[in-house]
């Protein structure tokens, strides 16, 4: 699947001039409120036009203003999951999801209704009255609905923004397993840059209106710049699980070199997972610490520091072909004599890493 989107737009006072190309999985379009995601998840899935431009998925024009070219957005076949999951109040949750089938075309080669409420865990709650579900609840039977219509492309504006951190911990995992186990890709839209690093194959930065960065999700979210704040400025990396320690809880996660310990749930060996390390999470030191509580020190050498401001300096590490940020005071800088090239010890707390 190759979905392309080049527009632009005159809203007001906001101006949209944006393009990118996405492939199959997860496609985040990521950027602070206000930034232009939803008015271009809205031309995709043609419920809006833009003054200029197109919309391609597998060379087929949806959207080719030079051609006057708009097709209709209930012939597009797409899914759209909004921020509220929109569940008809007087229909069960059953009849919710039967409902999303009267779109599917008749021969169309969909996920079947079975294993659409297996992936999302909601067996249980077939018979069961929208007004009686918690709010990921909702949102699981909302993504089904989207599902049994057979789209071609799942458009995802904010599903999780009405969510509490409980309930946006409950569904996360259901969208791993939709990105892992259906062959639909997926356009998602979010400010939050932990469901992002969770979920995204690819990311698309955006900002004003404008694509300010796009590429593979692993490079975008580890550059300073995808960090709407200080606080989340970090580096994500890619690891698989090698065991999980059932009396501690902990799972070991092997990286390129090395290994971290992540808390939380079981694991199953084998895995492939993704750990965002916050920089304000990472302490340096010159030789290998002893005698601290730290399960998590990684051996590396310095390949960049960027002094802020504020008297801090952003250090980019070469931990063994992973990337790994720090922040540290310009003053802990000096006293330990940091420079480019330079071997240093990680030391990452490894309660930071819960979640």
């Amino acid at each position: 699947m190759t979905l392309i989107v080049d527009a632009k737009q005159r809203l007001g006072a906001f101006s949209l001039d944006a393009a990118f190309t996405s492939e199959r999985g997860v496609t985040a379009l990521f950027g602070r409120s206000g930034s232009g995601k939803t008015s271009m998840i809205r031309i995709i899935a043609g419920l809006a036009r833009p003054d200029e431009g197109r919309v391609m998925l597998d060379g087929e024009a949806l959207t080719e203003t030079a051609r006057g070219i708009f097709v209709p957005k209930h012939r597009r076949r797409f899914g759209y999951v909004f921020q509220e999951a929109r569940l008809f109040p007087h229909l069960s949750v059953r009849a919710n999801l039967s409902y999303g089938r009267w779109f599917a075309p008749r021969r169309a080669d969909g996920e079947s209704f079975d294993r659409i409420v297996d992936l999302l865990g909601i067996e249980a709650l077939l018979d069961r009255s929208p007004s009686t579900l918690s709010g990921g609840e909702k949102q699981r039977v909302a993504i089904g609905r989207a599902l049994l219509s057979s789209p071609r492309l799942l458009l995802m504006d904010e599903p999780l923004a009405a969510l509490d951190e409980a309930r946006k911990a409950e569904i996360l995992p259901y969208l791993e397993r939709l990105r892992d186990e259906t062959r639909i890709p997926i356009v998602y839209v979010s400010h939050a840059i932990a469901e992002v690093a969770r979920l995204a194959n690819q990311v698309v930065i955006m900002h004003d209106g404008k694509v300010e960065a796009t590429g593979p999700a692993i490079d975008i979210l580890s550059r300073p710049s995808a960090a709407s704040d200080r606080k989340e400025a970090g580096a994500l990396l890619e690891g698989t699980v090698e065991s999980f320690d059932a009396h501690h809880r902990l799972s070991v996660v092997a990286l390129k070199s090395s290994r971290l310990h992540i808390p939380g749930a079981a694991l199953a060996p084998g895995r492939p997972v993704r750990i965002r390390i916050a920089s304000r999470d990472v302490m340096l030191a010159t030789a290998r610490p002893e005698g601290l509580s730290a399960l998590n020190i990684l051996e590396g050498s310095i390949e960049d520091m960027s002094p802020d401001e504020d008297g801090t300096v952003e250090i980019r590490l070469d931990c063994g072909g992973d990337a790994v940020h720090s922040r540290i005071t310009a003053l802990s800088c000096e006293r330990l004599d940091l420079r480019p090239g330079q071997s240093v010890f990680a030391i990452i707390k490894t309660v930071a890493l819960e979640g």
